[in-house]
C-alpha cells in the first residue's frame, strides 16, 4: 500500500515506533529519529538517534509523534521544503477502512474515564472494538485488521497535526486550565481541542458541554451538527437514571463510585447511541473504572480505599470527589502546578470531605489555601496513609485524588498510584513493610 514511499518518523517513543512499524510492514523505505541519543533503534528501518539531520526531511512524508510541537525546527524545515506532513493519528487513520465509525474523544479531565467506558459498552454489546490513542494503544495499531467501532482519545498535542483523522463522532467534554507551557493560552488550547469537531466526517455529529466560553467561540464556525452535554438533545441526569437521547437508561448497577463517573457513564451511552449501538443494548453494570482513576481498591479493610492518582490537577479532582457518598478522608499533594486554584477544593467540605491530609512538596501552598479547615500535614505519600489511617473512621472512604502532578516522588500518576495500591494492600495483609517502589 506504502511500496517504495520514503516516510520519515520523528520520535520513537510508543506512538513513533507503531507509525514506523506498520510503514514499514506496508512496503515504506522508513526513517526513525529521535533527539535522545538513548533512544533504542528499531529494526529494519534507518535509525537516526540523538539528532534531526535534514536528509531525513527528503521524503514524500514525514509524521510527526505527540510529544513533538508542530513549531520545532525539523518540522518547521520539512514544511519549507514542501514535505507532507502529518500525526501519528492522521497517519493511521488514512489507512483505516472509510465506512469504519471512528469516536474520538478529548478535553481537558474524564477522556481516558469515557474513552473506556465507550468502549466498554460496545465490547458488552458484542462489537470487535478498538480502544486507544492517547489511552496507550496507538491507532496505527489497528491497522490491518476489521473493526466493529474504534474509539480513539484524542490529546491537544495530537490536533496539532491531525491529517487525515476522520472520526464519525466527537467531543470535547470540557475545558480547564492544562498543557499551556505548550500551547501558551487557553484560546490556543481551545482552538487545537475543537480540530477533532472540524475533522468530522460529513454526516458526524459533534458533542460539547452545555456552555464553556473557549469552546463556544469556536463553535459558531462549525458545520458539522452539534449536540450539548446536559441536555435534552444530549443527556439529563436524574439520580441513578440518565435520559440518554430522550431514552431512560439505569445506572443504578454503576460499579465505579461518584455522581461524576454517573456523568461519565451518561455520555458514554450518549457516544456509543449516536454510534449506532442500541438504547437496548447499553449495559452500564458492565462498566469498570481504569487503573488510578476513582478506583475502589479490593481490599480488606474497615475503610474504602480510592486510588485516583490521574487527578493531576485541581478541576479533577473537584470532579471526582464531590459527588462521592460518605465521609472522605482527602489525600492532597505532590508537584503542584503553576497557577492551581487551591482555594477552590475549600467547597469539598461542604460535601463529603471531612479532614484533608495535605502531603508532597504542594502542601505548604495546600494548607495555606485551606488555612483554617481541618488538615493534618505529612511529608510524603507514606506519612499521608499513616495519618489517614489514624484520622479515618470504620465506613469512611481514603481518597487519594492530590490535584497535583507527582514528580516530586514518583516517575508519574500510574507510578504514584501504584505505590499507593502496594501501600494499602501491604497494610490490609499484615505486612506493614514501608516502602516507595
Amino acid at each position: 500500500m506504502l511500496e517504495g514511499q520514503r516516510i520519515t518518523v520523528l520520535g520513537g517513543g510508543l506512538s513513533g515506533r507503531a507509525a514506523a512499524s506498520l510503514a514499514k510492514r506496508l512496503g515504506a523505505q522508513v526513517t526513525l529519529s529521535d533527539l535522545s541519543p538513548d533512544c533504542p533503534p528499531l529494526e529494519g528501518v534507518h535509525n537516526h538517534m540523538g539528532e534531526h539531520p535534514e536528509s531525513i526531511l527528503e521524503a514524500d512524508l514525514l509524521v510527526v509523534s505527540p510529544g513533538i510541537p508542530a513549531r520545532v525546527p525539523a518540522v518547521v524545515r520539512a514544511r519549507e521544503l514542501g514535505t507532507k506532513i502529518t500525526s501519528e493519528l492522521g497517519f493511521a487513520s488514512g489507512l483505516l477502512p472509510p465506512d469504519c465509525p471512528v469516536i474520538a474523544i478529548t478535553g481537558t479531565n474524564g477522556k481516558s474515564t469515557v474513552t473506556s467506558f465507550v468502549s466498554q459498552l460496545f465490547a458488552a454489546a458484542g462489537w470487535k472494538t478498538f480502544a486507544g490513542g492517547n489511552l496507550g494503544t496507538p491507532l496505527s495499531d489497528a491497522v490491518g485488521e476489521t473493526w466493529d467501532v474504534i474509539v480513539v482519545e484524542v490529546s491537544s498535542y495530537q490536533m496539532e497535526l491531525p491529517g487525515r483523522f476522520s472520526p464519525s463522532v466527537a467531543t470535547v467534554l470540557n475545558l480547564s486550565p492544562d498543557h499551556l507551557a505548550r500551547h501558551g493560552t487557553m484560546e490556543v488550547y481551545a482552538e487545537h481541542k475543537m480540530r477533532v469537531l472540524e475533522c468530522l466526517r460529513e454526516g458526524g455529529v459533534g458533542v460539547l458541554p452545555g456552555s464553556d466560553p473557549y469552546l463556544d467561540a469556536y463553535a459558531e464556525d462549525l458545520r458539522c451538527r452539534v449536540r450539548r452535554f446536559d441536555s435534552s438533545e444530549g443527556f439529563e441526569l436524574r439520580g441513578d437514571k440518565a435520559v440518554v437521547d430522550g431514552e431512560e437508561v439505569s445506572l443504578a448497577g454503576l460499579a465505579v463510585p461518584g455522581w461524576m463517573n454517573r456523568w461519565n457513564a451518561a455520555a458514554a451511552c450518549l457516544l456509543a447511541q449516536l454510534s449506532g449501538l442500541p438504547s437496548t443494548s447499553l449495559q452500564p453494570s458492565a462498566l469498570r473504572a481504569l487503573p488510578h482513576r476513582m478506583q475502589t481498591l479490593s481490599v480488606n479493610s474497615p475503610y474504602v480505599w480510592i486510588n485516583d492518582s490521574k487527578a493531576t490537577n485541581v478541576e479533577a479532582t473537584l470532579a471526582g470527589v464531590s459527588g462521592l457518598d460518605g465521609q472522605v478522608v482527602l489525600l492532597l499533594g505532590g508537584a503542584g502546578k503553576d497557577g492551581a486554584d487551591y482555594p477552590a477544593l475549600r467547597t469539598l467540605f461542604d460535601g463529603p470531605v471531612i479532614h484533608v491530609v495535605a502531603f508532597g512538596a504542594s502542601a505548604p501552598e495546600i494548607s495555606a489555601a485551606l488555612n483554617g479547615l481541618p488538615l493534618t500535614r505529612a511529608a510524603g505519600l507514606l506519612e499521608a496513609i499513616d495519618k489517614a489511617e489514624e484520622l479515618a473512621s470504620p465506613g469512611s472512604l481514603v481518597v487519594l485524588s492530590p490535584a497535583c502532578a507527582s514528580f516530586d516522588e514518583f516517575e508519574d500518576f500510574s507510578h504514584r498510584g501504584r505505590v499507593f495500591q502496594s501501600l494499602v494492600e501491604s497494610r490490609t495483609n499484615g505486612d506493614l513493610v514501608r516502602r516507595n517502589a
